[in-house]
C-alpha cells in the first residue's frame, strides 16, 4: 500500500451544509444566523474583547511594570566557575562559550563574585561586580574590561 492509495473509511465524513441555498435545504432565508441583531448581518460581530458596552477587563485592571525594550542582558558567570580552566589561561568570551559556561553570548557577559577563584587567569569580560574584580586580582590575575 502507497500513500496514493489511501481511502477514507466509508461514511467517515460527511458533506458540509449548504447554507443559505433556498428554503427546499431547511437553511435558506436566515442561514441559520437567525433573525434580526448584529450577528446576522452581513460583517456583523463585536470585536475580541467588547463586552456590550460595560467597561471591559482588559481596561477594569491596572497596569503594573515597566519593560525596557532597550535594557542590556548579559550572559551570568561566577567566579567560582572560572576554576574551571588552567591556570594563566585567558578566558575571553570564545573561550566561555566553549567550556559550556555561557549558553548564549546576549548582549555580553558579566562576571559576578559568587565562589573563590583559585586559579591565575586574564578574564576578557563586558562587565565585572566589584568583588568578582577583588578576587581575580586576589588570585594573581586580571580582570579586562573589553
Amino acid at each position: 500500500m502507497r500513500l496514493h492509495e489511501l481511502k477514507k473509511p466509508e461514511g467517515s465524513t460527511k458533506a458540509p451544509k449548504r447554507i443559505g441555498r433556498g428554503q427546499g435545504t431547511g437553511q435558506g432565508t436566515t442561514a441559520g444566523r437567525g433573525m434580526n441583531g448584529q450577528n446576522s448581518r452581513s460583517g456583523g460581530g463585536v470585536r475580541l474583547g467588547f463586552e456590550g458596552g460595560q467597561m471591559p477587563l482588559y481596561r477594569r485592571l491596572p497596569k503594573r511594570g515597566f519593560n525596557n525594550k532597550w535594557a542590556k542582558k548579559y550572559a551570568e558567570v561566577n567566579v567560582q566557575d572560572l576554576n574551571k580552566f588552567e591556570d594563566g589561561a585567558v578566558v575571553d568570551l570564545k573561550a566561555l562559550l566553549e567550556s559550556g559556561l555561557v549558553g548564549k553570548a546576549l548582549d555580553g557577559v558579566k562576571v559576578l563574585g559568587n565562589g573563590e577563584l583559585q586559579k591565575k587567569l586574564t578574564v576578557k569580560a563586558e562587565k565585572f561586580s566589584k568583588s568578582a574584580v577583588e578576587k581575580i586580582e586576589k588570585a594573581g590575575g586580571k580582570a579586562e574590561v573589553i
